[in-house]
């Protein structure tokens, strides 16, 4: 209850307190669902053709790219299911943000599109960090075990 008097004071408008009191959960596993989703859909793709990636991957320096490519689709979609629904959510997490942040690297360096390349990856490995480090919240599968990784 302090918690929550200290910020209804710091609040320009007071009376919004219980919104945003109440908001944050819903708001926070509406986050964490569509990136799951929106992960899923950029897997999708890689999945159906797990070795295409091969080439791509290699140009990286990741050899050999017959198994970082399907690793790469794996971690996109299979990781964006779990995500999604909210089961070892940092793990996945972590996964996904390690693969956008090699993105960064892809298109801000190797590809040298710099920031406007890279801004993309940068917001998505930032959301993926943030539920590496937070986890699913009480929407989650991994909640509704009562046990998270």
């Amino acid at each position: 209850m302090a918690l929550q008097s200290t910020t209804r004071s710091r609040l320009i408008i007071p009376a919004l307190a219980p919104v945003y009191t109440s908001a944050h959960e819903i708001v926070e596993t509406i986050l964490r669902v569509t990136a799951g989703v929106l992960l899923v859909t950029h897997g999708f793709g890689k999945i159906t053709n797990p070795f295409g990636a091969a080439g791509m991957v290699e140009s990286l320096g990741f050899y050999p790219g017959v198994f970082w490519s399907p690793l790469l689709a794996a971690t996109e979609f299979f990781g964006g299911i779990l995500v999604t629904i909210g089961l070892f959510t940092r793990p996945a997490s972590f996964a996904a943000m390690i693969v956008l942040l090699v993105t960064v690297y892809f298109h801000g360096i190797a590809q040298n599109q710099g920031l406007a390349g890279a801004e993309k990856s940068i917001l998505w490995a930032a959301i993926f960090l943030f539920f590496a480090l937070r986890g699913g919240n009480s929407q989650s599968v991994d909640a509704r075990l009562g046990r998270t990784f």
